[in-house]
């Protein structure tokens, strides 16, 4: 193997921290924001809509395993999409890689704020998550060793508490709920739950980020990602029956005084214990760990894929540089952080949110394309797995996901045309100025002797 080159990123990460860094980017989906989509599809369409999604990211994580542990880059997607389909498409890849990535935390910050101001009425929300920012950018500077183990601790706190959460609720459960009300805006109604049912899982394929800092890639990639999506799957089912199955989806949508609310766990352990129980006051408390797990771990995804982007000097190159130091991105870090509070300035969560989303869809559709390209053009790279049922996987991954993207752009077409801006801005951008920078060749970032 080659001595490492001076913006190399250090390999400690095992088989289990992945697994906790996967789980981790995704577990906040789990306690807030994925219920509000009952109201738009009901028990029925938003079940219909997350079935299709949980076939998408199984087939879809499994195909992105292949792609992660034969080019195992920090810039994930960007790179893959690079390599199969030239600068252009790899540039559009890596800025929807970095919308996704950069523009979900500020909404994930600000719940931490809410959830923080329960207990502290006297900080403002934005205060807290602010301050939140900081602190968890600086853990990021600091190490990534470090920062993935944090990140192992809460999620498997997160994880649990879950886990407690079916194990109060299944019981409970009553078929005449889930029946109820089922499907309140016909059919149309599972298309426009669609956003929320993405939302239990997205940014898993933040994994493939940190694939430069695993050891032994090629095994710990594919153990990390396939535990991670298993783990998700089954918290994603326990956690919509046992929400849903005590009261009927209203009850965890709707607030007492009519208002919706994102916090749908509380709400339904609250019809069966009581908001003075212990059990309750417990659920509130470590609930907070899977808002923090997410927020913590797509900072630190984001940081890699900044990193990448300015290190082929797609972007400024001083992204590309590395802390001398702790050997972290810190530059990309401390400009993703100054975004993502800009973004949570505006106070417009859910629209971020689907901003987020169009970025994932978008970054689902082009990495599935590169895959089946680089199977055609360079058929003898190395894959230490290879996807099974090829290409059947993959092509069901990229049908739902542009599926999913004409439906999000229907019911969105304003923040479908923000996003489609941003893009756009940042491909002239990148035309304008690529000629000033460096010129690299197409591979030279591509380290073959690590794949």
């Amino acid at each position: 193997m080659s001595s490492p080159h001076p913006n190399s990123l250090k390999r400690t990460l095992t088989a289990t921290m992945l697994w906790g860094l996967g789980v981790g980017y995704v577990i906040s989906g789990m306690y807030f924001g994925w219920n509000l989509g009952l109201e738009q599809g009901g028990t029925l369409g938003l079940a219909i809509a997350t079935f299709f999604i949980i076939i998408m990211y199984v087939t879809f994580t499994f195909s992105y395993t292949e792609l992660a542990c034969a080019i195992p880059k920090a810039g994930g997607a960007f790179d893959y999409a690079t390599r199969a389909l030239g600068k252009d498409i790899g540039f559009i890849t890596g800025m929807a890689q970095n919308i996704e990535f950069i523009f979900a935390p500020p909404a994930i910050a600000f719940a931490i704020g809410a959830y923080f101001n329960l207990f502290f009425p006297q900080i403002p929300i934005l205060a807290i998550a602010i301050f939140g920012y900081i602190i968890f950018t600086a853990l990021n500077i600091y190490g990534v060793k470090a920062a993935a183990l944090f990140e192992l601790v809460i999620t498997i706190l997160a994880v649990a508490e879950l886990l407690l959460f079916a194990g109060i609720t299944l019981p409970y459960i009553e078929i005449k709920n889930l029946q109820k009300n089922a499907l309140p805006h016909g059919w149309w109604g599972v298309f426009a739950s669609i956003p929320f049912a993405i939302w239990f899982f997205l940014a898993i394929e933040g994994v493939a980020n940190v694939a430069e800092e695993a050891i032994n890639p090629k095994r710990t990639i594919l153990i990390g990602f396939g535990s991670a999506i298993l783990t998700l799957v089954v918290l994603c089912v326990l956690t919509f029956a046992g929400s849903i199955g005590v009261a009927g989806w209203e009850a965890i949508v709707y607030k007492a005084d009519g208002t919706t609310s994102d916090s749908p766990l509380p709400l339904a352990l609250g019809h069966i214990v009581g908001s003075n129980n212990l059990l309750y006051h417990l659920l509130i408390t470590v609930g907070l760990f899977g808002l923090v797990a997410s927020f913590h771990g797509i900072i630190l995804a984001a940081g890699r894929a900044s990193f990448e982007f300015g290190r082929v000097q797609f972007a400024p190159a001083f992204l590309g540089k590395i802390h001398s130091k702790f050997q972290t991105p810190a530059n990309a870090l401390l400009v993703n952080m100054a975004i993502g509070i800009i973004a949570l300035l505006t106070g417009k969560t859910s629209e971020i949110i689907t901003i987020s989303v169009f970025g994932a869809l978008t970054l689902y559709i082009l990495s599935m394309v590169a895959l089946l390209q680089l199977r055609k053009k360079e058929p003898l790279l190395e894959r230490p797995f290879k996807v099974p049922l090829y290409p059947a996987f993959p092509i069901v991954a990229l049908l739902i996901a542009v599926i999913s993207f004409v439906s999000i752009t229907i019911f969105n077409l304003k923040l479908a045309g923000i996003y489609f801006l941003i893009i756009a801005l940042g491909y002239t951008g990148f035309k304008i100025f690529k000629h000033s920078a460096r010129k690299i060749p197409l591979h030279s970032f591509i380290n073959k002797d690590q794949v």
